[in-house]
Formats: structure tokens, sequence, C-alpha cells
């Protein structure tokens, strides 16, 4: 496998001079017509690994993010045209000044080099991470599941024949064909080859990469998200909305996993808001206050308010006010995605300011918490960390930046 890494690093480095916009921008304009032609095979071998799911009796939220049908097909087609129309960000120049001496010192956007994505389940993540590497210029590793695998082939051939018609190294893009967890092992320690991993899967995975990775990691180890109702919130504003956000697509990241109501509204507003989210199947586990408020519903253990989910279960709180509410989202959440309902402007930017996470949100279903919906084209996933990058990361978080300087004969005092 080191010997595939090397050519991929190798075909990284010709890229530095080949990949102009114009050559990246065709090269996605051929995976997505590719991806439209080859639809029939795409689906063909995603049904193998559909059929491979049931057997081994993969739940049904896994399967949701395992399915390729005409959809999520033309959406990765969609994506990489997307992702073509977004402007370059290689090469751009900020920050630039000119100092007492006359010479000019800024900062240049450029490729971070080798990025290997390692991933669960899905497999239009194949498509969007080599996308979004490749419009931002780098040469991407792809190392998917197990339970992906014949889909995630089908796809990388697609990748590989798009680059060679675009007279671009196939080995740019490289899709790991061994799925055990000692090939992981193996790409983690390869430091010297690999500049960044970004790992997108559950906890446990994310976990592990992080302890046994020697290369630098983009990532989030989990999504509790919160949705805070407060006193002045609009009450058919917020059961709308924390519907949405739990309902939706409960397998997801940005979903609602604990709901915080303010003690003032809380018998008015719970009453309706719960019985609505039982008729769409939604469990509820609530505080002491919520169990009396609302009978029949299991009581929450201290670990709840730290679980994510990923299921149509919910923890509900009742808090004190605004500040016992950014409490605990601060002690018990991910740095994810929290929301405020208020039409209360002043404790809505408090709620902004205090909140530690990633994405901070107003009146607003903690579902929007995407790359694709902020505007960015596609995303490469989330990261809750706070160096580098933080939340949804497109094209811009896949590249560096370094200095540079004009001058003209000019010299250290």
């Amino acid at each position: 496998m080191k010997k595939a890494i090397e050519k991929n690093k190798q075909a990284y480095h010709k890229f530095l001079e080949q990949g102009t916009t114009k050559v990246k921008n065709n090269i996605l304009k051929t995976i997505a017509k590719k991806i439209i032609d080859k639809q029939k095979k795409l689906m063909l071998a995603n049904e193998k690994d559909l059929e491979k799911g049931h057997e081994n009796n993969l739940s049904n939220a896994f399967l949701d993010r395992l399915t390729l049908d005409k959809k999520g097909i033309l959406a990765m087609s969609q994506a990489c045209l997307e992702i073509a129309g977004i402007k370059d960000p290689v090469g751009k120049i900020s920050d630039m000044n000119v100092m007492e001496d006359g010479f000019k010192v800024g900062r240049m956007n450029t490729p971070i080099g080798l990025i290997l994505i390692i991933y669960e389940a899905r497999p239009n993540v194949t498509v969007e991470a080599a996308a979004l590497c490749l419009k931002a210029g780098n040469g991407v590793i792809l190392k998917g599941g197990s339970d992906a695998y014949n889909s995630n082939m089908a796809l990388e051939k697609i990748i590989k024949q798009s680059l060679i018609e675009n007279n671009v190294d196939e080995n740019l893009v490289y899709c790991v064909e061994n799925v055990s967890r000692k090939a992981v092992d193996e790409l983690l320690v390869m430091d010297e080859l690999i500049d960044l991993v970004i790992p997108r899967g559950g906890e446990g995975l994310i976990r592990n990469v992080a302890k046994k990775s020697r290369i630098p990691i983009l990532k989030h180890y989990k999504g509790v998200c919160h949705v805070y109702v407060n006193e002045f919130a609009d009450f058919d504003m917020a059961r709308k909305i924390i519907i949405n956000a739990k309902v939706q697509r409960p397998g997801v990241c940005n979903s609602l996993e604990t709901l915080l109501v303010d003690k003032k509204i809380a018998g008015d507003f719970l009453k309706n808001c719960l019985k609505d989210l039982e008729a769409e199947k939604v469990k509820i586990i609530g505080c002491k206050k919520t169990c009396a408020i609302y009978k029949n519903i299991e009581k929450a253990k201290e670990e709840d308010w730290y679980t994510e989910y990923l299921d149509l279960i919910l923890s509900v709180k009742i808090v004190k006010n605004i500040d016992d509410a950014i409490f605990h989202i601060n002690k018990y959440g991910s740095m994810h995605t929290d929301a405020i309902i208020t039409k209360d402007i002043n404790l809505a930017e408090k709620f902004l300011k205090k909140v530690d996470s990633s994405s901070v949100m107003v009146n607003a279903s903690t579902r929007l918490a995407d790359g694709g919906v902020y505007g960015l084209g596609s995303e490469i996933g989330i990261a809750t960390d706070k160096i580098h990058a933080r939340g949804p990361m497109g094209i811009e978080e896949l590249t560096t930046k370094k200095w540079i300087v004009y001058g003209n004969g000019h010299l250290r005092k």
C-alpha cells in the first residue's frame, strides 16, 4: 500500500503545476457527466452492498446512509457541478500590507497536500470528498468502509477515468481496496507522505483515528445538538423547528438530541410540543420536572445529556433561564450545533456570543448546519476543534496559507 501512496504523492506534486482552475473544473464536469451516464452500473454495485447490509442486520439509519438511488446519484453529479462553479481559493492573496521600509507582506492560499479521508457507509462521500480535494488542488486517499465497498470501487473507476480524460495522473485519487482496520493503522503512521487526516463516521472510529494518528486531524466526535426554547419564543415556530431538527433525518450529526425549555413557559409549551413529537414516533426522555408535566415518559439519567442518539429519541430538560441553558450546552454539548428560539434580540445575541459551538443559530433548525446549505457547494466534514477549521468545511478549509513577500532589494537591518 505504501507504494500506492507514494504514487499518490507524486501525482499531487505534478498537479501543483497542472492543476489550473480550468483543468480542475473540467475534471469535475467530466465526473458529473459520467455519474449520470453510469448510474445503472452504480445502482447495481450499490445493490450488492445493500444486500450484504441486510444480511448483516444493519440498522435502517445505516442502510439509509448506504443507499445510492437515482436521487442520490443526481445529487452527487450536481455537487460536482456546484463545486466546479465555486471560485478557486488556490492563489488567493489576502492581508497584504505595505511595511515601513516599502516591501509588501501578505498571505496566499495554497493546497494542503495529500489528504486521507476515512469514512463509513456513505458512498456519496467518495465523490464529494474527491471533488472538494481536487478543486482545492490536493491529492486524496479515500478509505471507505467494507459496507460500501462495491459502490466505492465503482465510483473510484469513474473518477480515475475522468482524470485520465483530462490528461491528469489517475493516481491523484486513490481508493484503498483493503477494508481492514489494519490498513487504517498503516495509513495513520505515514506522516512523511500524508499531510492531513479527516475521519468521518461514528465516535468510536474517530477516537481510534485520533489515538493512533501521527498525522494532523480535522474531526468532530459527535453531534449532541440542542434547541433552547426561551420564554419569549414563538410557540408555533418553536414546535416546527423542533420537529424538523429531530425528525427529518434523526441519524445525522446535526439532528436535535436535547431540548431545553425555559421554566416560565414549560407547562404551556411542552404539553403540545411533546404530543407532536410522540405523534412522529419520538421517544421522550425527560428530567424530573418534565416528567411531572408530561406523564408516562422515561426519566433522564446523567449520561443521557451527553448522548448522541442518532435515532428518534429526545432528551428534554427544563432550565431556569438563558444562563442555565448556556451552562448546560457548554457542559454537555459537543460544540457542534445549538439553537435558541426567541423574539428577544438581546437574548439571541447573548446566546450567540456565549455558546461555545461551531454553529450557533437563532430561530432556525440545527439541520441547517451543512456545507451545502451554508453556500460552500458541499462539505468535506464538520470540525468542532478550534484550530485551522471549525464547523462545516468546504474548499477554503482544504487549503492552508503561506506568507508571501514582495521586495525591491530589501535587506534586514
